[in-house]
C-alpha cells in the first residue's frame, strides 16, 4: 500500500473537478477512504493511512500457539532461592560494595562469628515473631546479618539495616581501608561493654599484635623503645615487587640526622640516631594493607598505584620477628579494587572457606566458586584496566600470586602439629535461628505469592488468546456490509496484554458537527458491524461511529479551501496587473502593507480555515490556536510590521474600528480588485473612497499636537530657570563649602536625572511633578546620611542645590519634604569650629541599622569575585607573558564596558572630565571633591560601598567564591588556577596570613573584590613527607558525620 501522505492526497484529488455544492456520497467516501482494499498478512507492517488495513496492529502475538511464559513478566521466584552448599550474597545499595567485601571476610572468620553469636541480645531473645525484628546496636546488626548469611534461604540479603545504623551514604564510595580501621575500632569499643570477659577482648585476641619503635643513640648507644599495638600493617608498595620487600621496608632502619636529630636523655642533647620498628607479637589473623591509594601532588587528589605485587599462599613471618619464633601463616582472603581511579571502581573479595579449603569470589549478590582448591586472580587483572602501563604481569612462582588490584591481604595462623584443631563449624544460636526461620517463612510466602500471580497471568492470557482468535477473524469489513470505525490505539492496547483494556473512547475523533472528523480516519480502523457489536458489549464506550457518521459539512469546507489554494497563484497575478491600471470608478481603500503581502495573508487565512476542518489535540473547530507551517510564499513579506499582520486591511483600521487617518498607509483599488480580494478575506472591513476617517482619531491627533507644544514650552521655561543645573555647571561642593552660603538643599539624584530626560525630549518623556525627597528619609522621617558619609561616598545618591535653585524647584514642583544641610561656626576653647547639621535631623537608629545591614551584606555573599595575586620572594608581581585582560572574551567585554558612553547614556556611577579621564560620580557629578579615591574596594566607615570596577594586573586571576566557602575549598580553586598544591600555598589579605583551612571566607574577612596575595613554597622533594603534610593540613571529610566516628 502507498505511504500515508500519498493516500491522503489521493483521497482529496477529486476536489480539482468538483465544487463544494456538487459533492455527492461517493466523494465523501473517497475522503474517508472507505473503499480502500484491506492488506494481506505479510504484505505490509501496517498502513496507517488505510482504515481497512488490520495487519501489524499486535495480532501476530495471538495467532498460533503461544508459550505460557509469554502471558506474564514475572521471573521465577525460585531463582531468588539459595542453592544447596553455596554462600549468601549481599545487595549493593548503590556504592556499598566496599562494605560488602569486608562483611564477607569477617563472616568467614569463624572465631569472630562464634564470639558475636555469644553476645547478649535480650531484644532478639524476647522478640515477638508476629512483627519484624529491628536490631539496634552494631553487635545486634552483625549477629542477625551473620545468622542470615549462614542459614537464610535467600540467594542474597539486604544489609541496609547495618549501613543505615552506621550512617553511611549509599551513593558515595568511601575509602575501604579507612572503613576497615574505623569499623574494627567501633566493634572493639562495643564488645568491650559485654559482661563476659571472653567477649570483651575478642578483637584484640584475633587481630591485635605488638611492635615497638626502637631508637638508638649513635653517641652513647642508649636504646629506648616505645611499645605500640597494631591491628593491621600498612605496607608501602611503591618501588617494590613482592610482599617480602614491602615488609622489609616497613621494618627498615631510619636515620635521624640534621634537624630531625633525636634528644638523648643520657647525653642530654640532640644526637644522631637510628630508629626502626621491631615486631614482638603477631595476631592469629594478620591483616596486611597494601597502600595502593596515595596522594598525587600534581593534581591535588588521590591516585591508585597499579603496581604488580607478588604474595605467597604460605607466609613465614619468623624472619621478621625478634627471636627464633615460628610464625607461619596461610592466605585466607584477598580484597580487590577493580578500576583505575581511587575515587571510583568496584570492590570484590576472594575468600577461602575455612571448612572445605575452597576459594570463592564474592561480588555483591553474585558468588562464584573457584575451580579446584586454588585462588584464581587472572581475570580480575584484565578488567577495567585502560591505563597505558609499561609494566607487564610478572611470572609467579608456584605457591605465589601476582596482582595489580589487591589492596588488602588476610592471613590466618597455621596450627602447629599436635595442637587442638581449629574451629570449622559454628552453630547459629536458637534465638537467632528463630529470627532466621521467620525471615525464611516470609521469603517462602513471597515465592508462593509470585507463583500464584504467574498462574493468574497465564490463565488470563489463555482466555484472552481465545477471545482474540475469535474476534480477529470477524474484524475485517466486507464490501457492501455495514461497518464502524474503532480507534487504532484502542485496538493496539486490546491486543497488548501488558495494558488493561479500557472502554472504547471515540470522543476525540469527533468534529464540531458531532461526526467522525476526516483527519482522524488514519488513526482509526474500519471493522465489521458484528465485530464492533461484540467489542462494545464486552468493553463499552462510545459514541459509535458507523457509515452515517461521515461528515458532509467538513468535506465541503475542506473542498472549498483546497480549491482556493489551488487558485491562489492565478488570482495573485491577476490582482497584480489590475492594481497597476488607472481607476475608472470610485474604488475602495486597502492597506498598502496588506496589499503587498495579501498572497501570504490569503495563504494564512486558507491554512486557518483548513485548520478549522482539521483535528488538533481533540479540539473541535474554532478551538485552540492554529499554527501555519506553510512558508512557500514567505518571500512576499517585506518591511514594516507585515510579519505581525493577522487579517487583511487591519493596517488601516484604527483602535476605534474606523478608517485610519494616515493616508500614506492606504491605497485606492478598483472594485474588480476588491471583489477578488473579498473571496479570500470575506471578514475584512470594507472602506469606500468616500469613507470619512475616524473622527475620534482626528480629535486625538489635534489634542496630541497641542500637548506637545505645551510640553515644549514647559521644558524650555524650566530649563531657562535652572540652566546651571541642567548643564551641571557651577555646582556646590561639600568638601569645599562655598563662601557666603549658609545652607544648601538636597534632592535625590534620580529626580534630577528624570528631569533632565524630560528637558531633552519633552515630547517623548513625561514631565516630572514630584521631587520625591522621601527616598532619602527613613520611616521615622529622619535623614539617612551624615556630612562625613556624603563626602566619603554617599553623595552618589543625592544632588546639591543652591538656595536660589531651591526656590525655583519649590515653585515648579511638588515638594513632599525639604532637606537641607547647614554650615555654621561653633565656638570652642580653641576658637570657632565649623559644624554641619541637616534638616530633618539624622535618625541614628536607622543609620546604625543601615550600616549593620551593609556590613552583613559584605559577609553573606554568593557568587562574588575576588582576585588572587601571585607574588615572588621580593613581593613583586610575577610577570606573565600576556596581559591578563586578554584571557577571555568576557573580560575583554568588561573592558569595553568601561569606555565612555555616548551623551545621554553615561555610566550612572561615573562622570566624564575634560581630559577623558573617568572619575567616580558623586551626587550630580560635583557633590564631593575630585580628590576622592574612586578605586577604593573596601567601604570606609559610615559610607556606602561604591560601584567600582577592579582592573586586574598581570599575574592576577579572578575567582568566583561564596562567603560560606572554606579556605580549604579556595585553595583547591587556586591549585587549578595556578598549578600550586594547597600545602605549598601561603595566602594573605592586607598583610594578614590566612591559615585556618576550616574557616569560612566570610569569617576571615574576605569580601567581594578582595585581593588575596599568593606566595608559593618550593615543592617538597620527599614524596612521603609531602603526603604527610597534606594529610595534616588538608584532612579529608571521609566518614565525618557517620556512626563510625560517633562512638
Amino acid at each position: 500500500m502507498a505511504p500515508r501522505l500519498q493516500l491522503e492526497k489521493a483521497a482529496w484529488r477529486w476536489v480539482e473537478l468538483v465544487k463544494p455544492e456538487e459533492i455527492r456520497r461517493e466523494h465523501i467516501e473517497l475522503a474517508y477512504r472507505v473503499n480502500l482494499p484491506a492488506c494481506k498478512r505479510g504484505a505490509c507492517r501496517n498502513c496507517k493511512g488505510n482504515p481497512s488495513c488490520l495487519v501489524g496492529i499486535g495480532e501476530q502475538a495471538w495467532l498460533g500457539e503461544i508459550d505460557e511464559n509469554a502471558f506474564h513478566n514475572i521471573d521465577d521466584p525460585n531463582s531468588e532461592r539459595r542453592d544447596k552448599n553455596t554462600f549468601v550474597g549481599l545487595t549493593n545499595l548503590g556504592a556499598t560494595c566496599y562494605v560488602n567485601t569486608f562483611l564477607q571476610v569477617w563472616f568467614h572468620n569463624l572465631e569472630l562469628r562464634g564470639s558475636l553469636y555469644q553476645c547478649h541480645n535480650s531484644r532478639a531473645q524476647e522478640h515477638n515473631s508476629e512483627s519484624d525484628y529491628e536490631p539496634q546496636s552494631i553487635c545486634e546488626h552483625l549477629q542477625y546479618l551473620f545468622a542470615l548469611l549462614q542459614n537464610s534461604n535467600r540467594k542474597y540479603i539486604d544489609p541496609s539495616g547495618l549501613v543505615k545504623a552506621l550512617g553511611l551514604d549509599t551513593g558515595q564510595q568511601q575509602d575501604a581501608q579507612e572503613f576497615s580501621k574505623l569499623f574494627m575500632s567501633l566493634l572493639e569499643d562495643t564488645l568491650s561493654k559485654q559482661k563476659s570477659p571472653s567477649l570483651q577482648n575478642v578483637i584484640q585476641q584475633q587481630f591485635c599484635g605488638q611492635f615497638s619503635y626502637v631508637t638508638v643513640c649513635n653517641q652513647c648507644g642508649r636504646s629506648s623503645a616505645l611499645l605500640s599495638r597494631f591491628y593491621e600493617l600498612e605496607l608501602n608498595i611503591q618501588g617494590h615487587k613482592n610482599l617480602n620487600e614491602c615488609v622489609t621496608e616497613f621494618l627498615k632502619e631510619e636515620k635521624l640526622e640534621g634537624e630531625n636529630r633525636y634528644f638523648c636523655e643520657t647525653c642530654q642533647s640532640k644526637q644522631n640516631a637510628t630508629r626502626r620498628i621491631r615486631l614482638h607479637s603477631l595476631p592469629p589473623t594478620l591483616n596486611l594493607q597494601l597502600m595502593r591509594f596515595v596522594f598525587d601532588r600534581q593534581t591535588g587528589h588521590k591516585k591508585k598505584l597499579n603496581t604488580f605485587i607478588s604474595f605467597p599462599e604460605q607466609l613465614d613471618m619468623g624472619p621478621f620477628m625478634e627471636g627464633l619464633q615460628d610464625h607461619k601463616y596461610e592466605l585466607s582472603a584477598v580484597l580487590i579494587h577493580r578500576g583505575i581511579s581511587a575515587y571510583s571502581g568496584h570492590y570484590i573479595a576472594h575468600v577461602k572457606d575455612a571448612r572445605t579449603g575452597d576459594w570463592y569470589k564474592f561480588n555483591d549478590e553474585e558468588i562464584e566458586k573457584m575451580e579446584g582448591k586454588k585462588l584464581q586472580l587472572g581475570i580480575e587483572e584484565d578488567i577495567a584496566e585502560t591505563v597505558k602501563s609499561q609494566t607487564r604481569k610478572p611470572k609467579c612462582s608456584k605457591g605465589y600470586h601476582c596482582s595489580r588490584n589487591a589492596y588488602m591481604l588476610v592471613y590466618k595462623i597455621q596450627q602447629e602439629e599436635g595442637s587442638a584443631p581449629p574451629t570449622t563449624n559454628v552453630e547459629v544460636p536458637t534465638f537467632l535461628q528463630r529470627l532466621v526461620d521467620q525471615d525464611n517463612r516470609k521469603f517462602d510466602e513471597w515465592c508462593n505469592e509470585m507463583a500464584d500471580m504467574r498462574k493468574q497471568s497465564v490463565d488470563k492470557g489463555k482466555a484472552k488468546h481465545e477471545e482474540v482468535k475469535e474476534l480477529y477473524e470477524l474484524l475485517p469489513a466486507r464490501d457492501g456490509e455495514p461497518y464502524e470505525f474503532i480507534p487504532l490505539e484502542w485496538l493496539k492496547k486490546w491486543l497488548d496484554d501488558s495494558t488493561a483494556t479500557k472502554e472504547i473512547d471515540t470522543t476525540l475523533f469527533l468534529c464540531s458537527h458531532g461526526k467522525l472528523h476526516p483527519d482522524k480516519v488514519g488513526d482509526s480502523k474500519r471493522v465489521s458491524m458484528q465485530a464492533a457489536q461484540l467489542l462494545y458489549e464486552r468493553y463499552g464506550g462510545g459514541p459509535r461511529l458507523d457509515g452515517s457518521s461521515l461528515c458532509r459539512e467538513c468535506v465541503s469546507q475542506r473542498c472549498r479551501v483546497l480549491r482556493l489554494k489551488n487558485q491562489l497563484n492565478e488570482d495573485f497575478k491577476e490582482v497584480s496587473n489590475l492594481v497597476k491600471r488607472t481607476l475608472s470608478d470610485d474604488g475602495f481603500w486597502v492597506g498598502k502593507a496588506s496589499l503587498r503581502s495579501w498572497r501570504q495573508l490569503a495563504l494564512d487565512q486558507l491554512e486557518e480555515d483548513e485548520q478549522e476542518t482539521k483535528h488538533s489535540n481533540g479540539q473541535t473547530n474554532g478551538q485552540g490556536p492554529h499554527t501555519n507551517n506553510s512558508k512557500e510564499f514567505g518571500s512576499e513579506l517585506s518591511e514594516g510590521n507585515e510579519e505581525d499582520m493577522k487579517t487583511f486591511n487591519e493596517d488601516i483600521v484604527c483602535s476605534h474600528g474606523g478608517l485610519s487617518i494616515l493616508e500614506t498607509e492606504r491605497k485606492l483599488v478598483s472594485s474588480e480588485v476588491w471583489t477578488k480580494l473579498r473571496e479570500y478575506f470575506p471578514k475584512a472591513l470594507e472602506f469606500t473612497k468616500n469613507q470619512e476617517p475616524c473622527q475620534q482619531c482626528v480629535t486625538l491627533e489635534q489634542e496630541e499636537k497641542d500637548n506637545e507644544a505645551v510640553s515644549k514650552m514647559m521644558a524650555q521655561d524650566q530649563k531657562n530657570q535652572l540652566l546651571n543645573l541642567f548643564h551641571e555647571k557651577n555646582r556646590p561642593v561639600l568638601s569645599k563649602w562655598p563662601q557666603g552660603t549658609e545652607v544648601l538643599y538636597i534632592v535625590p539624584l534620580f529626580f534630577v536625572d528624570e528631569w533632565r530626560k524630560f528637558i531633552r525630549r519633552p515630547t517623548k518623556c513625561s514631565p516630572v511633578s514630584n521631587v520625591g525627597n522621601t527616598l532619602l528619609l527613613c520611616p521615622h522621617g529622619g535623614f539617612m546620611f551624615t556630612y562625613d558619609s556624603l563626602i566619603n561616598g554617599d553623595a552618589q545618591h543625592i544632588a546639591l542645590l543652591w538656595p536660589s535653585e531651591w526656590e525655583v524647584i519649590s515653585r515648579l514642583f511638588m515638594v513632599d519634604q525639604p532637606i537641607s544641610i547647614q554650615c555654621f561656626d561653633q565656638p570652642t576653647a580653641n576658637g570657632p569650629s565649623t559644624q554641619y547639621t541637616t534638616q530633618p535631623d539624622l535618625c541614628w537608629e536607622c543609620r546604625e541599622s543601615f550600616l549593620f545591614q551593609q556590613q552583613r551584606d559584605l559577609r553573606e555573599y554568593t557568587q562574588a569575585t575576588i582576585y588572587i595575586r601571585k607574588v615572588i620572594e621580593d613581593k613583586r608581581m610575577v610577570k606573565e607573558a600576556a596581559p591578563e585582560l586578554n584571557a577571555s572574551s568576557s573580560e575583554a567585554e568588561e573592558e569595553r564596558e568601561e569606555h565612555p558612553k555616548p551623551d545621554g547614556e553615561r555610566d550612572p556611577d561615573f562622570s566624564q572630565s575634560e581630559d577623558g579621564t573617568k572619575r567616580l560620580k558623586l551626587g550630580d557629578g560635583s557633590a564631593a571633591s575630585s580628590s576622592a579615591n574612586p578605586t577604593t574596594n573596601v567601604t570606609k566607615m559610615g559610607g556606602i560601598r561604591r560601584s567600582t570596577r577592579h582592573r586586574k594586573l598581570r599575574g592576577e586571576k579572578a575567582l568566583i567564591v561564596s562567603a560560606n566557602q572554606t579556605l580549604k575549598e579556595l585553595k583547591i580553586q587556586i591549585m587549578h588556577a595556578f598549578s600550586v598544591a594547597p600545602f605549598d600555598q601561603n595566602l594573605s589579605i592586607d598583610g594578614k596570613s590566612l591559615t585556618d583551612d576550616s574557616a569560612t571566607l566570610g569569617s576571615l574577612g574576605v569580601i567581594p573584590e578582595s585581593i588575596i596575595c599568593l606566595k608559593a613554597d618550593e615543592p617538597i622533594a620527599d614524596y612521603a613527607a609531602m603526603d604527610d603534610v597534606y594529610q595534616v593540613r588538608m584532612p579529608e571529610e571521609g566518614f565525618k558525620g557517620t556512626g563510625l566516628l560517633g562512638h
